[in-house]
């Protein structure tokens, strides 16, 4: 049973993990002992509030139990490592500096920044950020891109393993060195946007707050870098998404883009998500994520007209599949192919992906097929793609709306 304890220190899980493993580990330089130190504290709070209560400053409390784990870990390296004297003073008077200012300085950015440093392998730069940043487990960063949890497990401990041994530093790049590390900060603020949108109802404990926490990252960086489209395309994007949340369910229910109502959209953040991809276009660089946010800057436009230009979302999509080569653009590509040139032409399209292997366990391409063979009368095959979706679907509205569109099927 859910006590006040645990659910005291899993919101501050939710809110502050990525702030606290941010301070720790650019304090330690070690991401996987600034994790162990974390895990040990949550382990400690959940042994000690139970019977003393709830401290005032979870945070604190908990950074405080970190930090002397980690001050225990290097004092007992010290007769092992000329640099433990350095490491224990480091954080001794980091820990006065904190304590004096009564709270945790938020570093997100600078771990994000030094989990991009061109000796991380590039795979595996935006993974390394939303576990170390967002506290994502392996198997669902895994499912965000695509590949197996143990693979991507493997990938997290060596990416680790390098920053400490490499002394990576924990800073702001140079001016010069961001082209080269911004994009993986933006792909993994976007994957971190992902991972939650995918459970509107809140169900998943690991994902809550995600959201908003992707957008709050996105307006920091903007903030930070206000002249790189990309970044302000980013953050148009997430926007022009998240105006939308209100409108995905209807009693519970799942409602796909196309059969919501535009007068639950949030007209404030549609406006700024605008105003952004304007500001974006006026510095001249086209990038993946500004064509994205123009992409849903066009399904935005029908609250004015009442219709989507579906011809306009294609040549988005030409754009993007030149420019990325992913297959989630591609699927994106030939739904709307077929609202322009009819289910047959989607379904070929879709049909061109097929060697994929990636997209087998991706349900969003199973349920775009079993949609377009219903449309064209392929009873049998689209009853099994159906079958397929719900396999890969945790979403019990998602499910209910899927196990509905597969019962309108026609049978024998």
């Amino acid at each position: 049973m859910s006590t006040p304890a645990h659910r005291a220190a899993e919101q501050a899980a939710r809110h502050s993990y990525g702030k606290l493993i941010a301070w720790l580990a650019a304090r330690s330089r070690d991401v996987a002992a600034a994790e162990d130190a974390l895990s040990e504290a949550f382990a400690a709070a959940l042994a000690t509030w139970p019977g003393q209560g709830v401290p005032l400053a979870p945070e604190a409390w908990l950074l405080a139990a970190a930090r002397r784990r980690l001050i225990d870990m290097a004092r007992r390296r010290r007769t092992r490592e000329t640099a433990s004297d350095r490491l224990l003073l480091s954080l001794e008077e980091a820990a006065a500096e904190a304590d004096a200012r009564g709270g945790v300085p938020d570093r997100r950015l600078r771990l994000m920044f030094a989990c991009a440093h061109p000796a991380i392998d590039p795979a595996v730069r935006s993974p390394l950020m939303l576990q170390a940043v967002l506290g994502l487990e392996a198997a669902t960063i895994a499912a965000v891109f695509l590949v197996s949890p143990a693979t991507m497990g493997q990938r997290l401990v060596r990416a680790k393993r390098r920053i400490h041994d490499a002394g990576i530093p924990f800073r702001l790049p140079q001016p010069e060195d961001l082209p080269a590390r911004l994009d993986a900060v933006l792909e993994a603020i976007y994957a971190a946007f992902a991972a939650g949108w995918v459970d509107p109802a809140g169900l998943d404990q690991r994902r809550q707050g995600l959201v908003a926490e992707a957008v709050w990252l996105g307006r920091v960086l903007t903030e930070l870098l206000p002249d790189e489209p990309e970044a302000l395309g980013l953050l148009a994007l997430m926007l022009h998404a998240a105006s939308r949340s209100a409108a995905r369910r209807d009693g519970g229910g799942y409602v796909p883009l196309s059969a919501q109502d535009p007068a639950r959209w949030d007209a404030t953040a549609i406006t700024e998500a605008e105003a952004l991809l304007r500001r974006a276009s006026r510095l001249g660089r086209v990038g993946r994520f500004q064509l994205e946010a123009a992409v849903q800057s066009a399904h935005a436009a029908r609250r004015f007209t009442g219709r989507t230009d579906w011809a306009a979302i294609v040549e988005l999509y030409d754009g993007l599949l030149a420019l990325t080569g992913s297959a989630v653009v591609a699927i994106n590509r030939a739904v709307a192919l077929a609202e322009t040139e009819g289910a047959a032409a989607g379904l070929a399209a879709l049909d061109g992906l097929a060697g994929d292997a990636g997209l087998a366990a991706y349900q969003p391409y199973w349920a775009a097929r079993a949609d377009l063979l219903a449309r064209l009368g392929q009873g049998e095959a689209a009853d099994a793609a159906y079958a397929r979706a719900l396999a890969l679907e945790a979403d019990p509205a998602a499910q209910r709306f899927l196990q509905a569109q597969r019962a309108r099927l026609p049978r024998g």
